[in-house]
């Protein structure tokens, strides 16, 4: 049987070349798997071989995708491989944009068929599902093994250009096409048949899912805003430096509260954000860009509102789950209430 010769993309992490300290690392190539690569070539009982690794941090690949999009091609282009592979990418924001980018410009431009994968709530799945095959992931590593043999056997039939199954049978995200097929039974049968199943309690699948959207009822206005007391509440994930509560980068189990009472700016140097969904350097670099305390000290000062809060909460809301992200919020808003406070300015990234 033929080798699969592959070229995959690797964040400086999966790479092994280190965290988020080496998150500004320029593209490099090396000849081989590295990191998980190996895994890959497991996986597929050694059909698959990776002839070429492709290196990128990911701020650095955030920052300039553009510039390093020729650099990619170019360094695939000359190994001329069977197939393109990047991440897995699982819910990190940063490396899923470069891994949707980079699978889409190498199949778009060079026709070599590519694929990805990651997880629903990660920003390349809606940059790049409807150009290229997205394997979806659970938010971590922890789902590694299940990936990668679905990663395998996907890419094998787009390689061997055999039919392949609706997003729900191989794993994929659905990418936005119809295809005609013929079913035993015609389409207003089974409508009816799924109403009726409807009607009584029985369980069904639609055909045609429709987005459901929680209702929720808007706070009545605040009566005297010259005289209330405003919070800040954040989801962007800022802290003080170091995150001395280890407020998690994503799937964030706890909300923290951190004292800005006489703060009138949150600076570089004594905090951060912990949130692992969304490029840091321009939060890391001016906090008040997630957490606008500079803004609502000057609106404070300006009698907009009485009093800003002494107080501010803060989560990460990258692929916290929506019970959790539920609880928090009317937690907080309990012991706002509870001090006095009549409205909060939420920020989320």
């Amino acid at each position: 049987m033929k080798r699969v010769r592959v070229v995959h993309y690797l964040n400086q992490f999966f790479g092994q070349i280190g965290g988020e300290d080496k998150a500004d690392i320029p593209p490099q190539k090396k000849n081989g798997p590295v990191g998980v690569g190996q895994l890959l070539q497991k996986e597929s009982g050694g059909c698959f071989e990776v002839v070429r690794t492709i290196l990128c941090g990911d701020n650095f690949a955030a920052e300039h995708l553009k510039e390093i999009e020729p650099v990619v091609l170019e360094w695939v282009d000359e190994v001329d491989p069977d197939l393109f592979w990047a991440g897995p990418a699982f819910a990190a924001g940063r490396y899923g944009m470069a891994c949707g980018t980079m699978c889409k410009a190498v199949q778009q431009k060079l026709g070599i068929p590519s694929i990805t994968a990651m997880h629903s709530s990660n920003p390349g799945v809606e940059a790049a599902r409807k150009e290229i095959y997205i394997v979806e992931t659970g938010d971590s590593t922890l789902d590694m093994k299940r990936v990668f043999p679905k990663m395998v056997a996907l890419a094998q039939k787009i390689l061997d250009k055999t039919p392949i199954g609706m997003p729900a049978e191989e794993g994929y995200f659905p990418r936005g096409i119809r295809v005609n097929i013929r079913a035993e039974k015609r389409g207003s049968k089974r409508a009816v048949e799924m109403l009726l199943k409807k009607l009584r309690g029985e369980p069904f699948v639609t055909e045609l899912p429709i987005p459901q959207f929680d209702r929720v009822e808007p706070a009545s206005p605040i009566s005297d805003l010259s005289k209330a007391v405003i919070a800040l509440v954040t989801e962007g994930g800022i802290v003080p430096r170091g995150n001395p509560d280890r407020i998690e980068a994503h799937n964030a189990s706890k909300y923290c509260k951190y004292y800005i009472g006489g703060i009138n700016d949150l600076s570089g140097e004594a905090y951060q954000t912990a949130h692992g969904g969304y490029d840091p350097v321009y939060a890391n670099d001016d906090p008040d860009r997630v957490l606008p305390l500079d803004a609502a000290r000057l609106l404070e000062k300006e009698g907009v509102f009485g009093k800003l809060y002494d107080y501010y909460y803060v989560t990460v809301g990258n692929v916290t789950a929506v019970a959790s992200a539920a609880r928090y919020g009317h937690e907080i808003g309990e012991l706002l209430l509870k001090d006095g406070v009549q409205g909060v300015i939420f920020t989320s990234t």
